[in-house]
């Protein structure tokens, strides 16, 4: 009997040969540019290598193609977010004098932060995104939380918490999670 990594690799082979120009088009007509779409349809197939337990759940000849605008489609949405929140960078930037500008590195390491800031934010319900933005982005206080949001102080210091606890969780790794 083959070894199931064997199989996997195979699998995976004939995913890619049969559905690789698809699925480009598919991104490509979701996008507008070859190139994102060309990156994105080999992150999807980088995803699939690392979930190859994937496949096995696919018996039906379209299951590939629905395993794939699956995960692509998460990623497309992920890239779009990014490249969202990099224009929106880059426009508060535009806005600072020259003395005030950060240099490249500190740039790209506050970008880098803002993104994981918006990851871990879209796990939490809508109120706790909110009530962290509304602290930490406007510095308004608790109880102007509290009244913007039409929610009891209590409320608020309980969205603070989960927030703060998700921040703290994504601070300490996975390997205390």
């Amino acid at each position: 009997m083959p070894d199931i990594q064997t199989l996997d690799i195979a699998s995976i082979g004939h995913l890619y040969r049969g559905h690789h120009q698809w699925l480009v088009g598919w991104l490509r007509r979701r996008l507008g540019c070859p190139h994102h779409a060309a990156d994105l349809a080999h992150d999807t197939f980088a995803r699939v290598l690392l979930r190859r337990d994937a496949l096995h759940c696919q018996p039906d000849p379209g299951g590939g193609k629905a395993l794939l605008s699956t995960i692509a489609h998460g990623l497309m949405v992920d890239h779009l977010r990014r490249t969202a929140l990099e224009r929106a960078f880059l426009e508060a930037l535009s806005q600072l004098s020259d003395a005030h500008v950060p240099s490249i590195e500190e740039q790209q390491m506050m970008l880098q932060t803002l993104v994981e800031v918006d990851r871990l934010l879209r796990g939490l319900p809508a109120k706790v995104q909110q009530a962290f933005l509304l602290s930490q982005i406007d510095g308004l206080s608790y109880a102007q939380i509290a009244s913007e949001l039409g929610v009891s102080l209590s409320s608020v210091q309980q969205y603070m918490t989960r927030a703060f606890g998700a921040c703290f969780q994504a601070w300490q790794g996975p390997a205390l999670q």
